[in-house]
């Protein structure tokens, strides 16, 4: 019985390389010189340390934009709230998602036996299994995920005939 897998995954590696990137970048900026910006990566999360909200929001779109180049989905960063540290320094979160969280795994469950398609979808921990009796229904029911539009990068692997 054909099946597919639909998993969110982002490759750590092209992060750290990016990350190593903007900071390269903020060393020779001219914006950046006497500043103590900086940025740093914790297991599933990107710590900003900014000097002011100008200088946050220039480190946000490096971050974006060489995440961008290394073929990172910016749709997997999720931005906290920037909060005060110490004097007017600023700090922020940016959490990296990896996997399918629950609700939006049952939302594309529901969807797919919502469409009446002659598939079946199991959540099985962070993914889901998407099997049916022909190729065909299958590539549908990824065409029809596509056209969800929901904010997560999706992969589609371990596609079995």
């Amino acid at each position: 019985m054909p099946s597919f897998d639909i998993v969110s995954k982002v490759d750590n590696t092209a992060v750290e390389n990016a990350l190593a990137g903007v900071t390269k970048e903020m060393q020779v900026r001219y914006d950046f010189k006497g500043s103590s910006c900086e940025v740093s990566l914790t297991d599933e999360a990107i710590l900003i340390k900014a000097d002011d909200e100008l200088k946050r929001r220039q480190v946000e779109e490096l971050i974006v934009t060489h995440l961008t180049r290394k073929g990172v989905d910016t749709k997997a960063l999720e931005f906290e709230k920037p909060e005060q540290a110490g004097g007017n320094a600023i700090r922020q979160t940016v959490l990296v998602r990896q996997g399918v969280q629950r609700d939006v795994a049952q939302k594309i469950v529901k969807t797919i036996k919502g469409a009446k398609l002659k598939t079946q979808a199991s959540i099985q921990g962070d993914e889901i299994r998407v099997s049916g009796k022909k190729r065909d229904d299958l590539q549908a029911t990824m065409n029809m995920i596509k056209a969800m539009d929901l904010n997560l990068p999706l992969q589609y692997e371990n596609f079995r005939d």
